[in-house]
């Protein structure tokens, strides 16, 4: 039964008694904070009927807001009386109405991760749709209309190039009738996977329907969308990132919603557009953890396009050269320990038959020793010789790096002093361009210290190696070399990578420094030789993930060299590690993914973790770890009546970061080995935390949340 808006109550004026008298009860969703209780729709009163997804501005306490009219029936006989409730201020005449599978998909994404329906309805709407009142609309629309009308019908110039037999396969099995499962196409770097996602988007738009396209992030998209309008001239291609202005962002989301776009190309926010002509869906680089909102209702892009496939019946293809391990578990077929839920698609070779470049696996045990007092280089010998080889012969290498900033740490030699940050319970990361200890936490920073904060010694020296610091020292050990930098801090302006990466690509740089940016995604024709520099921390990480995504970072990152079949054979890739003999690297010598996976997954089987075991974290955010962990530890005890045997749940501890901007965080985790009895259990457990939350508010308590199939736990 929907609630009803009465929170404040107050004698309503003569027009909204008249309403009262002739209006219909409608139900209303619109966004309410997670305190507040208020998870379902409120009841309003219109003057006639309104059709559910109808977009209207109603009286939310002292203000109006946008809501949704939503599905659910008519109120009970418990509910307040017509009179009571508060009349619809406004209708946005002319927006068709948000349809029924968008409702659903909203609804599904509300109830499996655990968020309330209006805060997931308003949140995946255009941020200045949600300001704009009737008025204002009917302008906008007017504009939306004119651009229409104008649209320059081009006609597409680009040639498709020929197929090869992997993709013509790939592009038949994509095409077999039936009740479309989603396609995993595990394709390697290089094996034209792009190209298969346009001939089938091809189809769709022939048969007049409408396509999404997602790629993980905002740097990937210029690229992307160039691509799709080379090939797609004469058809209507909108984005949908957070890089645009609220305007484009609404003008873009309106042409799809109303049909006139065809081909709508975005990042996770992207799954909750309105396409009332929907015919196929890719994911394009599917296992990238970008995929997972981080923060507020905390969904997984890949996994509600799999949902949305599944009720408008249409294609799913997941495209990755490193499939996430679900997705690959998926597309096992049940004779191998698999579900067999996905249909796999495979591209082991390159276009034009090129090779993958060799892997090279350095021991750094072996490697020269450094003089005393002398600094360790970044690079050993023999793959400085590499580089510099191919700077003599015109070709490109890359040097991988995830680490950006000068040096992770500064440290005092005499009294041991480091800079901390004091907000966080992390080091602040010196960045020697403009001389400042920067926290990548909270954002905190400061000058350099002229010396020792705590003796006065003047001798504080950088500790480790960032992007920035690698970048200089290479130049010292290949001069002559034309040095580039693409990270977070040399990108962050707008228009920055854009020309980073079109000097890479006019060849202007010899040797590029970059952190994952550069290691997805991107089609360097020149690099031969890519260098991952400090690859071991990832091997003994506390997270489960740590080696899956290890694998997949280098793996992509191989792949950036010998994209051009005539330089393929002489690509190399080089790994510098102490331990030469892990498996990750054994399996990535042979690009072998399959027995990769097949570690991994007998791993996880035998700790019992994804994709065996589903998971939720419980995150609690206090004034101290106390509170944190106090709130947890008696959400366990009220909870636990409602886990029965299926679910079980472990004790609360700080998170790895356990202080941010002043913010003590703990959590808990949540683990059952049917994804149906978890969803069961925070659902009964959901109004208990929620009433407790209220309690502990004045002990220290000040934000909680769950996270349902967590990436990092």
């Amino acid at each position: 039964m929907p609630l009803s808006e009465n929170a404040r109550p107050t004698t309503l004026p003569d027009e909204a008694a008249d309403a009262s008298q002739r209006g219909c009860r409608v139900p209303v969703v619109v966004e309410t904070p997670q305190h507040s209780g208020l998870t379902s729709p409120l009841d309003y009163l219109a003057p006639t009927a309104l059709p559910a997804g109808t977009l209207v501005r109603v009286p939310l306490g002292r203000r109006t807001v946008l809501g949704v009219v939503w599905d659910t029936p008519a109120a009970g006989p418990d509910a307040l009386p017509d009179e009571q409730l508060k009349p619809v201020a406004e209708v946005l005449d002319g927006l068709p109405p948000l349809p029924a599978d968008w409702r659903q998909l909203v609804g599904f994404a509300a109830g499996y991760y655990q968020r309330a329906l209006g805060e997931m309805a308003l949140m995946v709407l255009p941020p200045e749709l949600r300001q704009l009142d009737a008025t204002q609309w009917g302008r906008r629309e007017k504009r939306l209309h004119k651009a229409v009308a104008s649209h320059d019908d081009r006609v597409a110039t680009a040639e498709r190039p020929p197929l090869t037999p992997q993709q013509a396969d790939a592009l038949a099995a994509l095409a077999e009738p039936g009740s479309p499962k989603p396609f995993l196409l595990w394709g390697s770097t290089g094996s034209g996977k792009t190209e298969v996602y346009l001939r089938q988007a091809e189809r769709a738009l022939e048969a007049g329907q409408q396509v999404l396209m997602m790629v993980p992030e905002i740097n990937l998209t210029p690229q992307l969308e160039a691509r799709v309008a080379a090939r797609f001239a004469d058809r209507r291609i909108v984005s949908l990132h957070s890089g645009l202005t609220p305007a484009q962002r609404l003008r873009n989301w309106l042409m799809a919603h109303y049909g006139h776009a065809d081909l709508v190309l975005g990042t996770r926010l992207a799954v909750f557009t309105p396409l009332p002509r929907l015919g196929l869906i890719v994911v394009d680089e599917e296992h990238d953890p970008s995929y997972k909102q981080q923060d507020g209702a905390r969904y997984s892009a890949r996994d509600l396009a799999v949902y949305r496939g599944h009720l408008h019946k249409v294609p799913v293809i997941l495209g990755s050269a490193t499939p996430s391990l679900e997705s690959w578990f998926n597309a096992l077929p049940p004779s191998e320990g698999g579900t067999g839920r996905y249909r796999r698609l495979a591209m082991p070779a390159r276009v034009g038959d090129g090779n993958m470049p060799t892997v090279r696996v350095l021991d750094l045990s072996r490697a020269p020793k450094p003089a005393r007092g002398d600094t360790a280089p970044p690079l050993a010998r023999e793959l400085l010789a590499a580089i510099t080889e191919r700077v003599e012969r015109g070709e490109q290498s890359l040097v991988l790096l995830n680490r950006r900033g000068y040096a992770p740490v500064l440290q005092c030699g005499d009294c041991g002093w480091k800079s901390g940050c004091p907000h966080c319970s992390a080091w602040r990361v010196f960045h020697k361009v403009d001389r400042t200890l920067r926290c990548h936490h909270c954002g905190f920073t400061e000058r350099v210290p002229r010396a020792c904060p705590d003796c006065g010694n003047q001798d504080i020296a950088p500790v480790g190696r960032g992007t920035e610091r690698l970048e200089e020292q290479l130049a010292e050990a290949l001069p002559g070399a034309r040095l580039g930098r693409i990270d977070a801090d040399v990108t962050k302006h707008k228009g920055a990578l854009e020309a980073q990466l079109a000097s890479v690509h006019a060849g202007e740089v010899d040797v590029l420094v970059g952190t994952q940016m550069v290691a997805k995604g991107h089609d360097f024709r020149r690099i031969t030789l890519v260098a991952a520099v400090n690859p071991d921390a990832a091997l003994f990480a506390s997270d489960f993930r740590a080696a899956e995504r290890q694998f997949a970072l280098l793996l992509q990152a191989a792949g950036r060299a010998g994209r051009d079949a005539g330089v393929a054979g002489h690509s190399e890739m080089w790994v510098q590690t102490w331990h030469p003999m892990h498996p990750l690297y054994q399996a990535l010598r042979r690009y072998d993914y399959a027995d990769f996976a097949r570690q991994q997954l007998k791993e996880r089987e035998m700790a019992g973790l994804p994709p065996y075991a589903s998971l939720a974290m419980l995150r609690a955010e206090g004034r101290t770890q106390e509170a944190a962990q106090a709130f947890l530890l008696e959400a366990a005890r009220l909870a636990q009546p409602h886990a029965g045997e299926a679910v079980r749940l472990y004790p609360p501890v700080p998170t790895p970061v356990q202080r941010v901007a002043n913010v003590e965080r703990a959590q808990m985790m949540i683990e059952s080995p049917q994804r149906l009895a978890l969803q069961r259990f925070l659902a009964a457990a959901h109004p208990v935390w929620l009433a407790q939350a209220q309690q502990h508010r004045r002990s220290g308590l000040m934000r909680w949340a769950v996270d349902v199939d967590p990436l990092a736990i």
